[in-house]
């Protein structure tokens, strides 16, 4: 396949060298630097991150301790904990709406793919930086601006946005409904359409970057697999964030306008409702028509990191470079035919539920054969357990048991059983949550020397590591055990139902996990902060790997390489090659430097090579 021509090297460099004299605004703040936006993703991220997980940790101990006095969590949450230390059941609600939400968009979509599309698809194929930087700098202020704007929502008179993170009518359509339906609904909308415009910014900007800027030698066949999963995620954003953005706006007309898209025949308080003729399954199919593929826009780019790492750790080339991109390529199409499992119990046509049964179970299909790439690329593999790789294996572990858990669920039969029970509240926080966290902490430990200049501590990294690991699936595991006991999701309390006071030591025992992995994160954000500052200064390639954006200097300026793009000649994952010097062999090395360890076909493209020389001395004079 065709690469894309270098960009014009020497007016890059005149930025370059005018870098200094940004102001600290400029540079920092509204920074059009792909490195710097990624950093702002990261850093915002994980403030959203700390704010969804302690939430959870507050509706846990509701939970797991129904009888406890809350009243020291009063200076937090004001008038939600009455005069007994109990929790309000309506901001419970509201609290799992928004954790939902916060987990889902926040930190899983903009914390990981904002981060690292951002910082690594320049890096990796020789760009200067994205196609705009300006779309760039936009998509992340959009983000903070939704963001914000979901924070002002938690300090309202009557709450945050309620009715679970899925926001269905009609809960969220009638503003009287309850509480958490009037302003803070309202917010969560204003807040969601300013999310959307920011991924839409972001994936159009990713996949641009990636088509058109490609460096001399850069083919689709030579990309890392890092890029190929980001690529294919801004596509997925880029067709099913509208549909999102259509259900929000035909909300914004039944709750604002007296429109009847997903309302009729409703009653409140025994008082009939005008509203007829419309249907909130409608809302469901549009919201869900973005909530299937979301779970592939934050689960592909932590496999794609996690390709990266595991074959650079392993010292190994990746097992099934090819395979790896049919199968992301398989899961990008039929992520989109298979909304419709989330709705067996919707009253679905059974003959149409049979149909979206067969194709989520064909889904397994390219997962698996991820898994067993992994797998076989771990086999026999000379390992470094670096903190990445062990996040990375951990990703695998909980894909594997996550996914398994999936297969139940895809089978409409025993979906109509499980469904709204914690056997869908684990499977699904295995398989999206825990795997893509995973991802995310992996690619941190990974590319922090890269990003900051410094390294993390590796021996807080392994501890942060087994608390996580260990943490995930004493949280998760047990709820598998309650969901089929039959105990329903979002449930304030379980103290009144008889047939579930069996369980009260396993809901205590969940908490308990939940809140000591809550606690183990902090040892990661000590970690992480402390180092960009006090960390040991990194070298330009700690990990020994063959990809580009390790030729840039330690702490690379705006326009990455202070020279000229580097040119590619292979692919990325030439590890422990027979014959060689090193282990590893970069991109940029040439086969004519290493005839020692070419393969016969490789000695071919050595003529290639004086082909491809000859044509950047005259694209050089030509620019001279």
């Amino acid at each position: 396949m065709a690469t894309a021509t270098a960009v014009d090297v020497h007016a890059h460099d005149d930025h370059h060298d005018h870098d200094h004299e940004q102001s600290f605004v400029s540079k920092y703040i509204f920074s059009t630097d792909h490195k710097t936006i990624a950093k702002q993703f990261l850093i915002t991220g994980i403030f959203w991150a700390i704010i969804g997980a302690a939430m959870s940790v507050i509706f846990r101990l509701q939970l797991g301790f129904p009888d406890a006095d809350l009243s020291w969590l009063q200076p937090v949450l004001g008038k939600w904990i009455d005069a007994q230390g109990k929790l309000d059941p309506s901001f419970y609600l509201a609290l799992v709406t928004m954790h939902g939400t916060i987990m889902v968009f926040f930190v899983l979509t903009a914390g990981l793919s904002g981060t690292f599309s951002n910082f690594l698809i320049p890096l990796q194929i020789g760009a200067r930086d994205m196609a705009s930087g300006f779309m760039n700098m936009l998509s992340f202020w959009f983000f903070f601006v939704s963001g914000a704007i979901m924070f002002v929502s938690l300090f309202l008179e009557t709450g945050p946005a309620s009715g679970g993170w899925v926001v269905y009518p009609p809960l969220s359509a009638l503003p009287q409904a309850m509480d958490g339906s009037g302003a803070g609904m309202t917010l969560w909308l204003v807040a969601m359409v300013f999310f959307i415009a920011s991924q839409l910014l972001g994936g159009i900007n990713y996949i641009t970057t990636i088509i058109n800027m490609r460096t001399k030698g850069m083919s689709f066949s030579r990309l890392p697999l890092t890029i190929w999963a980001f690529f294919l995620t801004a596509v997925i954003g880029l067709l099913s964030f509208p549909v999102l953005f259509a259900a929000a706006l035909l909300l914004v007309f039944d709750r604002s306008f007296g429109t009847s898209f997903y309302l009729s025949e409703i009653y409140i308080g025994g008082e009939a409702l005008p509203n007829v003729g419309g249907s909130p399954i409608l809302y469901q199919h549009l919201f869900w028509f973005l909530g299937h593929p979301e779970v592939y826009i934050v689960l592909l780019p932590a496999l794609g990191i996690t390709s990266e790492i595991i074959a650079t750790n392993s010292r190994k080339p990746i097992f099934g470079y090819k395979a790896m991109i049919i199968s992301m390529m398989g899961i990008t199409f039929l992520s989109f035919i298979v909304w419709a499992h989330h709705m067996f119990v919707s009253g679905l046509n059974p003959f149409l539920g049979s149909i979206f049964m067969f194709l989520t179970l064909i889904i397994a299909i390219p997962s698996a054969v991820k898994v067993f790439n992994y797998l076989t690329t771990l086999w026999r593999g000379n390992i470094v357990f670096t903190p990445a790789m062990l996040f990375s294996i951990g990703l695998v572990s909980v894909f594997i048991s996550g996914g398994i858990t999936g297969i139940f669920l895809g089978n409409s039969a025993i979906d109509i059983q499980l469904h709204d029970t914690y056997f869908v509240v684990a499977h699904f926080h295995l398989v999206m949550g825990a795997a893509s966290a995973f991802g995310l902490l992996a690619g941190v430990y990974h590319w922090f020397p890269k990003m900051f200049g410094r390294m993390l501590d590796s021996r807080l990294g392994y501890i942060h590591f087994w608390l996580t690991f260990i943490g995930i699936y004493s949280v998760f595991f047990p709820m598998h055990y309650i969901g089929i006991a039959g105990f329903p999701r979002r449930y304030y309390s379980f103290t009144n139902f008889d047939a579930f006071s069996g369980f009260t030591d396993l809901n205590m025992f969940i908490s308990a996990a939940a809140i000591f992995t809550f606690l183990g994160q902090f040892i990661f954000l000590f970690n992480f902060f402390y180092s960009i500052y006090r960390g040991r200064k990194a070298t330009e390639n700690p990990w020994r790997s063959t990809t580009l954006e390790w030729t840039t200097p330690i702490n690379p300026g705006h326009g990455n390489w202070p020279g000229e793009i580097p040119t590619v000649y292979r692919w990325p994952y030439d590890y422990s090659k027979p014959g060689a010097a090193e282990d590893f062999i970069l991109q940029t090395v040439p086969f004519s430097e290493t005839m020692e360890s070419n393969l016969p076909h490789e000695n071919d493209l050595i003529a290639l090579e004086k082909e491809e020389a000859d044509e950047i001395v005259v694209d050089e004079s030509k620019a001279h």
